[in-house]
């Protein structure tokens, strides 16, 4: 890839993932758990960490940060709009002003949130991407995903601050975790990988 070679950690987890960080190539850093070396064979191993250097490529943790930085400006506004409303003096308000305060105060950092979360899937497939073509090998990749279905589980020590570092989703699934997942569906990533397998 002509980048500088990350430095490479094992993170003792039963859990197969894998995970990149770092501001840019010169200070990139990745890691797989010792689950994920245990499933996984060389060309999906191959697979995986092409994808995690994708990300490092892509530039994908400033990205995110920016998203994040944008999100909590939001959530800030929001909180000084809403003690106004509350706290301040309401005799020269609108009503109307104040219903349209309060809305724009429980809707925008949920809609804030979900921007940040759709830009997170988007640099999955875009990793994904990245990582098949450095390979050339889109279906060692695919096969890697489809392993992580099988035998994919949360892992032991989890947050939901890092979990958009991660392959796959680290935390616990339910109905909330994938409606507020930082990832796309595994299926729809598989699909997308071998859909576009001869582009690679």
């Amino acid at each position: 890839l002509g980048m500088p070679t990350p430095k490479v950690y094992i993170i003792e987890d039963k859990a197969p993932n894998a995970m990149a960080t770092g501001r840019d190539p010169m200070h990139a850093m990745v890691a797989a758990t010792t689950g994920l070396l245990a499933v996984m064979d060389d060309r999906e191993l191959e697979g995986v960490m092409a994808h995690e250097m994708g990300h490092v490529q892509n530039y994908d943790i400033r990205v995110t940060m920016i998203g994040f930085g944008l999100v909590s400006a939001v959530a800030l506004l929001s909180d000084i709009v809403m003690r106004v409303l509350f706290y301040g003096d309401r005799r020269d308000v609108h009503p109307i002003v104040l219903v349209v305060g309060v809305v724009v105060v429980i809707l925008a950092p949920i809609v804030a949130m979900m921007i940040q979360l759709a830009i997170s899937r988007q640099r999955e497939y875009l990793a994904d991407a990245s990582g098949a073509m450095t390979t050339r090998d889109a279906e060692g990749l695919a096969r890697a995903l489809e392993k992580l279905q099988k035998f994919g589980q949360p892992m032991r020590r989890q947050t939901t601050s890092t979990s958009h570092l991660f392959l796959n989703n680290p935390l616990k699934s339910g109905f909330l975790s994938k409606l507020f997942s930082s990832h796309p569906p595994l299926e729809e990533r598989i699909k997308r990988l071998r859909d576009n397998a001869s582009s690679f």
